[in-house]
C-alpha cells in the first residue's frame, strides 16, 4: 500500500511539471502515461522501489531544466551579449575610471 501511494504522488508531481513541458502538454502526458501503463504490472518490491527511484530522478531532471531556462532568460535581460566583457577588460575598464 505504501508503494501505491509514493507511486501516485510521483505521477501527480510528474503531471504537474508536465504542464510547463517545453514541447507541451499533448507531447508529455501520453508519454507520462505510456511510462506509467508499461510497469503497472510489476510486483515485485525491489523493482517498485528502483522504478519509484527513477521516477524521482527524473522529478530532479525536470526541474533542473526548468531553473536552468529561468536562469537564462534572467541573465538574457540583464546582461546583454553586447555588453558582456572578459574579466581583463572589466578589471581594464576599472583601472582606466579611477
Amino acid at each position: 500500500m505504501a508503494h501505491r501511494n509514493r507511486v501516485i504522488n510521483l505521477y501527480k508531481s510528474l503531471v504537474h511539471l508536465g504542464h510547463d513541458y517545453p514541447l507541451g502538454w499533448d507531447y508529455f502526458r501520453p508519454r507520462l502515461k505510456a511510462a506509467f501503463m508499461k510497469n503497472k504490472d510489476v510486483k515485485d518490491p525491489e523493482k517498485i522501489e528502483q522504478l519509484i527511484a527513477r521516477g524521482n530522478f527524473v522529478v530532479k531532471e525536470i526541474e533542473t531544466l526548468y531553473m536552468l531556462k529561468k536562469y537564462r532568460t534572467l541573465k538574457k535581460r540583464y546582461y546583454s551579449s553586447e555588453n558582456d566583457l572578459t574579466i581583463s577588460e572589466f578589471t581594464k575598464k576599472i583601472e582606466s575610471d579611477l
